[in-house]
């Protein structure tokens, strides 16, 4: 009996000693590959042509460190209403974002979308703060580029808080956030959260700091079935937002699908109208 006891005791510390390593290997990994998780950008030859179902314009815009930035302009059929900035989320490149333009040119909207660095044609490695530095560096090109009346920053998912960031700088008419977070913890890879919740991440992102900080008028999309980006984590930023804003919640809509839904279309047409 004494010996079974022992064996037993000994059985459960090596699972425990197994299980703890397995944790704190696991977590190491996860600290030594977050930005793998973080920026999931697609490269795209220089010659690469890109091939959509509206007119474009491609530019290339020079950061003072000697990369350079990918940016396409989608222009409205009808005279413009204004331009929209759009910062995407964290996977891909302008082939799959810029079959999004037409949500806003059939509003009457130019879109200027830009690859971050190590996206697509962008050069580059990419990182929390010089995000922020680039699109910054976007929104005074576009200034100079392409002066407009009305400026409506638009992001989604990990764009939404270099949107929100940028808001929180310039004076803009309006910021929509599609599928936002509160903060990149709360944002990424499902599985690994449990891990998450213990490393330190070298990228916060955190819309639930800058909402406090922006004036314009704010509108919030989001899916009740977003896997990715749990509704949960959104609707912490509900309590930021100011009288007049809105929190639209798309019944059923997930992370990747919400121009699916009528109701999204909807939405966008009140806030751009």
């Amino acid at each position: 009996m004494v010996f079974c006891k022992t064996s037993i005791i000994k059985i459960t510390i090596r699972i425990m000693v197994v299980a703890v390593g397995a944790f704190l290997a696991g977590s190491l990994g996860v600290y030594l590959l977050q930005d793998t998780f973080v920026f999931q950008g697609k490269y795209l030859a220089p010659d690469y042509t890109f091939h959509f179902n509206q007119p474009f314009e491609e530019f290339f815009i020079p950061t003072e460190d000697g990369e350079t930035l990918n940016a396409l302009l989608f222009k409205a059929a009808v005279p413009s209403k204004g331009l929209i900035l759009y910062f995407h989320g964290n996977a891909g490149n302008l082939q799959r974002w810029g079959e999004y333009a037409v949500d806003f040119t059939s509003q009457g909207y130019d879109v200027l979308m830009t690859d971050y660095r190590g996206y697509g044609k962008s050069t580059g490695q990419p990182s929390e703060n010089i995000l922020y530095k680039d699109a910054m560096l976007v929104w005074d090109w576009s200034q100079a580029q392409f002066p407009a009346s009305r400026r409506i920053l638009y992001g989604r998912s990990l764009g939404s808080a270099i949107a929100s960031q940028l808001a929180t700088v310039h004076p803009v008419h309006l910021l929509i956030l599609e599928t936002p977070f509160d903060e990149l913890r709360g944002a990424l890879y499902p599985p690994l959260r449990p891990l998450l919740s213990v490393v330190p991440l070298r990228s916060t992102f955190p819309n639930k700091t800058f909402l406090q900080r922006v004036q314009c008028p704010v509108m919030i999309i989001h899916g009740t079935n977003d896997w990715v980006v749990p509704l949960s984590s959104a609707l912490k930023l509900k309590p930021l937002l100011k009288k007049e804003d809105r929190f639209v919640v798309i019944e059923g809509g997930g992370h990747r699908n919400l121009r699916d839904f009528s109701s999204f279309h909807k939405a966008i047409t009140r806030a751009l109208e």
